[in-house]
């Protein structure tokens, strides 16, 4: 049953009514999955009253507006493991949900080559603005669902979901999947086993990025309450239709599922595993 819960939009797998932007999208889902999986970049859209920007229509289909494919992945991983997923509704060019609030790249006035009209000269307030009505909604929401599995006693891992360009500067990027992470090795120490043992796939180790953003979402969520936590990257060429990415969640669920369950088993026990040349 689909309804709006403090200001957030649940809904269930079946066809779903357009999202406001700065509205949030929560995927219900069970506690006792012990995971929560995360789609920052979900969304394109914009409020008319932005006028895109001021960018030709094209440029929010690219990368630079959402991430393509992240948020069939995440509801399709979220259905499949029976976990809530949390995604935000707006375009990252608005304002960035994974960067912190002091992060120069929260609201980007320059993006892969193209000038961002409508952040150029945007003020103190303006920015302020666009956190109120934009970030701040979805930060409560994470904050939420972290907070309701706490204090169930089922703390969650925490996966999220992300994709990137297959070439960034006239280079071609390898890497089909890639991991991106911090110190903490509990989830991505298994996934890694797992994925490099598939002798089709190129993954990549902090790769096209590195795995730790001060303030980001996952640095906000849940290494701040010491959650093991995975930053995912697919490559979007490999999920830009529906099909596509639903079988790429199809595969990581059934990656991921013997890891959660190892997860819940040791679930408060287990300290931060960290590789040694971390």
């Amino acid at each position: 049953m689909a309804g709006l819960i403090g200001g957030a939009r649940t809904d269930g797998a079946a066809a779903r009514a357009p999202l406001a932007p700065g509205e949030v999208e929560i995927v219900p889902g069970a506690l006792d999955v012990q995971a929560l999986v995360l789609c920052d970049h979900a969304s394109n859209a914009m409020p008319p009253e932005f006028d895109d920007l001021g960018l030709p229509a094209a440029q929010l289909e690219r990368h630079i507006g959402y991430d393509i494919g992240a948020a069939w992945v995440t509801r399709r991983l979220a259905a499949r493991l029976g976990c809530p997923a949390v995604l935000s509704t707006f375009s990252r060019l608005l304002i960035d949900p994974n960067r912190g609030l002091d992060d120069p790249t929260l609201v980007m006035r320059l993006s892969d080559g193209a000038i961002v009209p409508g952040n150029a000269a945007l003020d103190e307030a303006g920015v302020a603005e666009r956190v109120e009505r934009f970030y701040a909604p979805y930060d409560r929401a994470v904050g939420a669902a972290v907070g309701a599995a706490l204090e169930a006693g089922r703390p969650p891992a925490v996966i999220a979901i992300h994709s990137f360009t297959p070439f960034w500067k006239g280079q071609l990027r390898p890497w089909h999947i890639g991991l991106l992470w911090h110190e903490d090795l509990r989830l991505t120490g298994p996934l890694f086993e797992r994925l490099r043992a598939e002798p089709d796939l190129v993954v990549g180790d902090n790769e096209p990025y590195h795995g730790w953003l001060k303030g980001d979402t996952i640095d906000r969520h849940a290494r701040r309450h010491g959650l093991p936590d995975v930053l995912v990257e697919l490559r979007q060429d490999l999920i830009s239709t529906r099909p596509e990415a639903e079988a790429w969640a199809d595969r990581l669920a059934g990656m991921l599922e013997p890891i959660l369950a190892d997860w819940r088993s040791s679930a408060g026990a287990g300290a931060c595993v960290r590789r040694a040349d971390a």
